[in-house]
């Protein structure tokens, strides 16, 4: 977004790097500090909305939009193109010897499974309880809370037997984990949008012609191919990010980001 909004205003953006997630980047933009964060309709749908889950997408994104305006003085951009849902991992080889490929089909053996989620994960109500609830599950003890960069390894090593990790990461294929299919519909949709003060676009409008660029122009194997760019081949963020934006003919003109910028 950074890159986007540099190349097509007279704008200079500053990084902020590190929020730590939703609730931080959220009260970060109600206090002015920053203007916009990509954040996923799910997600702002109920952990900040406090509203239970629903499965439309559009029905999210258009109550999400309105309420975040109306309450917060907030706005969304168009959504990017791709869902970043809470993806419930195991390893390939289980689910090849097991026959596994939905939820469902996991709850006889999760009594076995060590389990392992993020602390957010754990604590948001799109999460753990919920997710237990809904399916019925039970796992060999209490969950471990772990970093969130270290459950797929966690899981391939063998330290856990199933993950809530991110439908978009890029170690899912590289690692040959296997993703659940979410048969109950138990999680919302995540689509990744662009969160804006409704301020600044008045001060900037153009702000908003350089995002809108971005509809739809992310799908989820996109999104994964990016995520492994850094997460796996340890490709620095700005250079992976430039040459999806030169991939996708979304730059004013060709050329690298001067260091200045970044």
């Amino acid at each position: 977004m950074a890159q986007q909004i540099e190349a097509h205003t007279h704008l200079k953006v500053e990084r902020r790097f590190y929020l730590a997630g939703t609730y931080i980047c959220n009260q970060a933009m109600l206090a002015g500090r920053i203007d916009i964060y990509p954040e996923y309709t799910g997600t702002a749908l109920t952990a900040i909305l406090k509203q239970k889950p629903v499965s439309d997408r559009e029905q999210v994104y258009s109550r999400v939009k309105s309420e975040y305006e109306n309450r917060f003085g907030l706005t969304l951009g168009p959504a990017f193109g791709f869902d970043d849902t809470f993806a419930m991992e195991i390893r390939g080889d289980d689910a090849r010897r097991l026959h596994l490929k939905i939820l469902s089909q996991a709850v006889p053996y999760a009594p076995q499974w060590r389990a392992g989620f993020g602390y957010e994960f754990m604590e948001r109500p799109d999460g753990y309880k919920g997710l237990i609830a809904a399916y019925g599950l039970h796992f060999a003890g209490q969950p471990r809370i772990m970093d969130l960069g270290l459950l797929a390894r966690a899981l391939k090593d063998r330290q856990i037997d199933i993950a809530a990790g991110n439908a978009t990461d890029g170690l899912i294929p590289t690692l040959d984990l296997f993703v659940l299919e979410d048969d109950l519909h138990y999680f919302p949709p995540y689509e990744a949008v662009p969160v804006i003060r409704r301020d600044t676009l008045s001060r900037h409008p153009e702000v908003a012609k350089a995002l809108a660029s971005f509809a739809g122009k992310i799908s989820d194997e996109e999104m994964q191919q990016l995520n492994y760019a850094v997460d796996g081949e340890r490709h620095d963020v700005k250079e992976v990010a430039h040459e999806f934006l030169q991939k996708k003919g979304l730059l004013a003109s060709p050329g690298a980001v001067s260091s200045s910028n970044q």
